[in-house]
């Protein structure tokens, strides 16, 4: 049995992962989806490692799944517990000592096609259903950006397996652009789901599929 660590993006809750949590119970797996301190000014990213670590507890077999800008937290979490395993999904790629406000031209993002989109369901959940999307818009808390422009504590990349599932409709992080920053700073051609920026709500089982298929190789089945 594995323990999935679900770690959400900016200015959201770990209610994001909810579905994907049913789904990977269901398959005899345990889950842990904390909330991060996002709307608090002194919290920064090794205060969301903390968060993180606290909700882990004293479980193991851990993977540590993130989701868009929880890819400046995943690998911190990977220096602090022992992890079988990083899934980066829709993922923000930090570079070692690098600050997330530096992360958009550090990474030329904008250089691959990109749009602009009337509001946030247009832009993060529009293969999401309605009352799905309105219920994450209503949840979702102001991301402080107060320290932003300090260095990630991250020395280098952690020695865990790491997998990249990028999503094909993504109006965010267009695939040509993830693939080409996985390729420069880990190596990695990313694997592909369907869908836009947040695929634990809108494809919530095809999503734990892959994460479960990703622990089954790293020998973590359900117990049942």
């Amino acid at each position: 049995m594995a323990t999935f660590v679900l770690i959400h993006g900016a200015g959201d809750v770990g209610w994001y992962w909810h579905l994907v949590e049913a789904e990977l119970r269901a398959r005899g797996h345990d889950t842990v989806a904390p909330d991060l301190p996002c709307a608090d000014d002194s919290a920064g990213l090794p205060e969301y490692a903390d968060a993180v670590a606290a909700a882990i507890g004293d479980r193991t077999d851990l993977v540590v799944v993130a989701q868009s800008f929880g890819g400046f937290t995943a690998p911190l979490v990977c220096d602090r517990v022992a992890v079988k395993l990083m899934v980066l999904v829709a993922p923000m790629i930090p570079a070692p000592a690098e600050a997330p406000a530096d992360y958009w031209v550090n990474t030329g993002f904008g250089q691959e096609a990109t749009e602009e989109y009337a509001d946030e369901i247009a832009l993060f959940y529009p293969d999401v259903p309605p009352e799905l999307a309105a219920e994450a818009l209503k949840r979702a808390p102001a991301q402080s950006e107060a320290r932003a422009g300090e260095p990630s504590p991250l020395r280098a990349w952690p020695d865990v397996p790491t997998r990249v599932l990028i999503c094909r409709d993504d109006r965010l992080f267009p695939p040509s652009y993830l693939r080409r920053v996985a390729g420069e700073r880990l190596g990695i051609d990313p694997d592909e789901i369907d869908g836009g920026h947040t695929p634990a709500l809108s494809r919530p089982r095809e999503l734990a599929d892959r994460l479960v298929a990703y622990a089954a190789e790293q020998g973590l089945r359900g117990d049942h």
